[in-house]
This record gives structure tokens, C-alpha cells and sequence, in this order.
């Protein structure tokens, strides 16, 4: 009886979905994806004054209600929907950065070192304050927020992506193409990018939890856009009004959601390289 021969990508795939901590998150984050797609069928924007006033979780109210009487189960709602969109749109955009720095450093030699440097550099500021300076100055608004986060995210996705592509750099194949007549760009095309893909697909994961949390700080802080709700900015209300120590719901399912989503991006990530580096006994 013949044997049929997985690709890489299915032996991937077959090793992950046997993993139930990868497959719990990953469900997790399709239904955090689905909230925020549905939001609008799923509770009435929160705007306005209610009637019940800091009212703890009940049937009306699953989540309570705060200090104005808004519904906290309506704001997670639509928080879910500005923070991950916040955090794909940050994590695709340092993708893209650093994914072009990554590859140059290592194809281009004579780029390795400045671009190393500047990645180094990058690497050692300061994050956070820079982060809070950047978006006093800027403004408060969704935009601001996605392009500031990423622009302190990438170097880290180009350190990876760069030590995976050094070694892709020295294969026969890549070698082959030079010889050849080749040009740089379709080497880097058919040969480095899909190299590095795996690398990136955990780094798409990761620096989206990691952008989700740097959003949070910085709305928590009060540079969120007013005029949205976000998980930060549902702490940054409770916090100004003082419900913090008195309204523990309003900061409860905020916080769960976040850590729901941390939580989750890291496991996903975690079973997808343990996937991806799996080795059959057979």
C-alpha cells in the first residue's frame, strides 16, 4: 500500500490541529473577529445618558452599566471592534516594514550593517514614552494610534525575518537563480519572501496582541480618539470617573477581553511554531 507524501504545509496543519490549546485559540479569536464584524447587530452604539446609573451585572445589563448609565457590555462590544482593528492594521504595516527591511538586510549585504544598526538602535529607545509623545503631538485619533504603534513595532519583526532569511541567502536554488540571469527582485520574490512567511505568520499573531496592549496604554492615558470606543478607552472613562474602586464591572470585562485576546495570540502562536517544527516518529 502506497504512502502518500504531506506537504510541509499539510504536515503543518495535521500537527496543529491536534493541538487543542491551538485550536481553542484560534476559535477564540475567530469569534473576537466576529464581534467586532457584527458589532452593530450585536448592541446599540453607546452614546448618551441611561437612567441606571453604576448598576451592577444583571439580566438588563450583562455587563452593568457606569457612572453615565451607558451599558459596559455595549462598550466592550464596540471596543472589540476599534482594538483589533487598531492592532491588524498596526501589525500589518510593521509586517510590511520590517518584512522589507528583514530581506534587503540579508540579501543586500551592503545594507546588513547600516540597516542592522538602525534596527539596533530602534530596538534600544525608550517605546513608551516615545509612544505617548508622538500621540500628544499627532493627535488623538484610530489612525494615529495604528501608524504610531507600528512604527515602534517593526524592528523586531526585522530581526526575525532577517535571521531567517540569512539562512536562505547561501541555498543552491538561490545561487542557481544568479547564475542564471536573475534579477534581484524576482529572487527575493520567488525564493526569500516565501522563505519567510512561516516567520511571519507568527509575527502577524504577536505583534497584533502586542499592538491590542500598546493600544490599551495609550487610550488608558487618554490619547485614544474621543469620539470611538476601545477597550483602553472604557478604562480611561472608569478611571476619570472614579469607578475603578467602586464599579468593579466597569474595568472587569475590559481587562478579561484584553487578556482573553493576549492570552490567545500567544497560544495560537506558541502551537503553530511547535506545528511547524513537528517531527513525525514514523
Amino acid at each position: 500500500m502506497t504512502t502518500v507524501e504531506l506537504t510541509p504545509r499539510q504536515r503543518t496543519w495535521s500537527a496543529f490541529r491536534r493541538n487543542p490549546l491551538g485550536m481553542g485559540s484560534g476559535a477564540l479569536l475567530v469569534l473576537l473577529a466576529l464581534v467586532a464584524i457584527f458589532a452593530p447587530l450585536l448592541a446599540p452604539f453607546p452614546e448618551g445618558y441611561g437612567a441606571d446609573t453604576s448598576q451592577p451585572p444583571s439580566a438588563a445589563h450583562w455587563f452593568g452599566t457606569d457612572d453615565i448609565g451607558q451599558d459596559v457590555f455595549a462598550q466592550v462590544v464596540w471596543g472589540t471592534r476599534v482594538s483589533m482593528a487598531v492592532g491588524l492594521s498596526a501589525s500589518v504595516l510593521a509586517i510590511v516594514i520590517g518584512l522589507l527591511i528583514g530581506v534587503s538586510a540579508a540579501y543586500f549585504r551592503r545594507l546588513d550593517t547600516p540597516l542592522g544598526v538602525l534596527v539596533d538602535l530602534s530596538l534600544s529607545l525608550p517605546v513608551l514614552p516615545l509612544m505617548i509623545l508622538v500621540a500628544a503631538l499627532a493627535g488623538p485619533s484610530v489612525r494615529t494610534l495604528a501608524v504610531v504603534i507600528a512604527l515602534f513595532s517593526w524592528p523586531e519583526v526585522a530581526r526575525v525575518v532577517r535571521s531567517q532569511a540569512l539562512a536562505i541567502v547561501p541555498m543552491p536554488f538561490v545561487s542557481a537563480a544568479k547564475v542564471v540571469g536573475g534579477s534581484s527582485w524576482w529572487i527575493v520574490r520567488k525564493h526569500l519572501l516565501p522563505g519567510v512567511i512561516p516567520v511571519v505568520g507568527v509575527s502577524v499573531v504577536l505583534t497584533t496582541s502586542r499592538a491590542v496592549l500598546a493600544e490599551a496604554g495609550l487610550s488608558f492615558l487618554g490619547l485614544g480618539d474621543p469620539n470611538s470606543w476601545s477597550w483602553g478607552t472604557i478604562l480611561h472613562k472608569a478611571q476619570q470617573s472614579g469607578s475603578l474602586a467602586s464599579a468593579w464591572w466597569t474595568t472587569l470585562f475590559p481587562s478579561a477581553a484584553i487578556l482573553l485576546l493576549v492570552l490567545s495570540t500567544t497560544l495560537l502562536s506558541v502551537a503553530y511554531n511547535d506545528a511547524r517544527n513537528h517531527r513525525s516518529d514514523t
